[in-house]
């Protein structure tokens, strides 16, 4: 086992250090560390915002940042040996936030954004432990630090099908967000103009914003491209279920990862979403214990983007639960979907991602006898 770096400096734009990281997603980016199954990677995170945002900053700062600059990630990390149709295996093993974090409100943004047309702005101090913010007077927020933005590079076949979905979402009237050269990283070949960005959950996990994938837990995502190309930013502090007004605790952060490769895992699964795990106690009582957690997004079972649908979202995440139970567990399909209904807890994790939301389908591991 080798450990590696991939440092920033989190206080300066991605645009100074580009070739440690990028903005958007497509299969042609040049890798910026090379690593074997096995080995650990301790690597920097600059904040969702891409640190256009500074301490002391006001309401007037909101007006002037470029959403085109998010989400500054690390990466991509080639895992030799990676293919697709194989599990890439990324266990989170520690954290440590900056200082200071925000919350933003911005105008045409979040889940209830007809609701709330001015803008907002929460300045969070961070001592490891505990949030706390004189924008928010007494609340005071543990630490739950975990990666709201993180994945695998897409195939160019995947890349197109996405391309093709949500430029639908956008001609029938829906909210999506279609490729922009501007301030794209990388700035050459087909990035700046066929790039994905990253705002929504999609197959490749990205913007997925799911609070439970902390430190502690195994992150298993399906390999679309050779060498997985896996990139990740966006750190959280903490988050609340949903994530409804679009932020987080957002922060920079230093986290350290563990990499693995499960060959053909996700072809013999059919494994199509993001999976998590946890063997360990979480931080919340309601998740202690182990469990297995699957996720959806809103793509129906044809493969048709229904923008901003929590059923259609559910229903994915509950169909890959119901194969992990049978294929992976032992199960009938009928016993699979009546445990579902009597132990699975069903989470809306994130609401604004245009045009996609995150629902995960957590499975209590201690309801099952058999290993």
């Amino acid at each position: 086992m080798t450990t590696h770096e991939l440092r920033l400096a989190t206080t300066k734009p991605l645009a100074t250090q580009a070739e440690r990281g990028h903005n958007r997603w497509h299969p042609d980016i040049a890798p910026a560390l090379r690593i074997r199954p096995g080995d650990e990677v301790v690597l920097d995170t600059l904040d969702a915002a891409d640190a256009q945002l500074r301490p002391g900053d006001g309401l007037d700062a909101l007006g002037a940042v470029r959403l085109s600059r998010v989400h500054p990630l690390t990466g991509p990390i080639a895992v030799d040996g990676a293919r697709p149709g194989d599990v890439l295996v990324v266990e989170l093993l520690e954290c440590v936030p900056a200082g200071i974090g925000y919350t933003v409100q911005i105008p045409g943004f979040g889940f209830l954004r007809e609701q709330f047309p001015e803008p907002f702005l929460v300045r969070w101090q961070l001592d490891g432990n505990r949030a706390v913010s004189d924008d928010l007077p007494g609340v005071t927020l543990s630490a739950e630090p975990f990666l709201g933005t993180f994945g695998v590079a897409p195939s160019h076949d995947l890349l197109d099908r996405i391309l093709v979905r949500e430029q639908a979402v956008l001609d029938a009237g829906g909210m999506a967000l279609p490729p922009d050269p501007t301030d794209a990283l990388p700035g050459t070949g087909d990035v700046p103009a066929r790039g994905l960005r990253t705002m929504p959950p999609r197959e490749n996990a990205g913007n997925v914003d799911i609070r439970q994938t902390g430190i502690g837990t195994t992150l298993l995502l399906p390999v679309h491209a050779d060498d997985a190309l896996f990139s990740a930013g966006d750190g959280h502090f903490t988050q609340g279920e949903g994530e409804t007004c679009g932020t987080a605790v957002e922060m920079a952060g230093t986290w350290r990862l563990r990499f693995d490769l499960r060959p053909g895992e996700a072809e013999r699964t059919g494994q199509r979403r993001l999976r998590f795990s946890r063997e360990t106690p979480g931080p919340r009582p309601a998740e202690a214990g182990p469990f297995h957690a699957t996720t959806g997004i809103s793509v129906d079972a044809d493969g048709v983007n229904r923008a901003e649908d929590v059923t259609v979202a559910t229903r994915d995440a509950l169909r890959e639960m119901l194969d992990h139970l049978v294929v992976e567990r032992g199960f009938t399909r009928q016993q699979a979907y009546a445990l579902c209904s009597v132990a699975v807890q069903l989470r809306i994790s994130a609401l604004p991602d245009v045009p996609n939301v995150s629902v995960t389908a957590l499975l209590p591991l201690d309801v099952l006898d058999r290993p």
